[in-house]
């Protein structure tokens, strides 16, 4: 009964790991159609007066984008482009930004 519940356990967090590491890929995909535009990856694209985004707080990102989504945060860019993000979309967007070193 031990090896059950132990081999149950092991299965899950194995699960648990790819479906983190898919959100990275899919965070890191998101990032590069939706906010490297102007935020770069690292760093902001040449003469774009945005803050970069890599090895940014993740809570702090999905906030700050959340805001925009629900524009209690005015940017009439930033309102548009979140205004179309998911929850999950959001999440994966900060994970993959809070892993990347600037």
């Amino acid at each position: 009964m031990k090896i059950v519940r132990y081999s149950a356990m092991v299965l899950a967090g194995m699960f648990a790991a790819n479906a983190q590491a898919v959100s990275l890929y899919v965070g890191q995909y998101k990032a590069g159609m939706v906010c490297a535009q102007c935020h770069g990856i690292r760093m902001p694209s040449a003469d774009a007066p945005v803050p970069p985004l890599g090895g940014r707080d993740p809570e702090y990102l999905k906030t700050a984008i959340k805001q925009y989504r629900d524009k209690t945060r005015k940017s009439d860019i930033m309102n548009a482009i979140a205004g179309s993000l998911t929850d999950s979309e959001i999440a994966d967007i900060a994970a993959y930004y809070a892993s990347v070193k600037p």
